[in-house]
């Protein structure tokens, strides 16, 4: 009994340590501004150590976040996403560009006007990637609907 323990306990940790590294979370709002006009919100909580790059980031560095909304015909995008966070501009020698970074964490801003009263959902996914000092997780795309009311 105590070797079937003992394998399974070795069989657990095993799995356990080959789950792969998310140190990205988000969460999706939508704030109602005016009768007609919302903002959707995403917010990257970024683990310590680690870091996602601005939509800005220049060709030739890496895989900048990109935030692509579906087509809704009750919503209508008002102007670009803005990005809220303590931005960082480095010389990245790997890469030879500057890269634009957030750690610890970001705000993604996305406007709509709607019909007043218009009860709708904003629907899309968000690119992105993540590195630490070591290291670069293969880019991701992570869908997302966000309820205006």
């Amino acid at each position: 009994m105590k070797k079937l323990l003992l394998a399974l306990a070795l069989f657990v940790s095993q799995v356990s340590f080959a789950q792969p590294k998310n140190p990205v979370t988000f969460k999706f709002e939508a704030v109602k501004k005016t009768a007609d006009t919302y903002e959707v919100k995403i917010k990257a909580t970024i683990e310590k150590s680690w870091h996602i790059y601005s939509q800005n980031t220049p060709k030739g560095g890496p895989v900048p976040t990109k935030i692509t909304f579906k087509a809704n015909p009750l919503a209508k995008l008002s102007g670009t996403v803005i990005e809220k966070g303590k931005q960082e501009k480095v010389m990245d020698k790997t890469f030879g560009v500057n890269v634009l970074f957030y750690s610890n964490e970001v705000t993604f801003i996305q406007s709509y006007k709607v019909k007043a009263g218009v009860k709708t959902t904003i629907s899309g996914t968000i690119d992105y990637m993540v590195c630490d000092d070591e290291m670069c997780l293969p880019p991701k795309k992570i869908p997302f609907t966000v309820q205006l009311n």
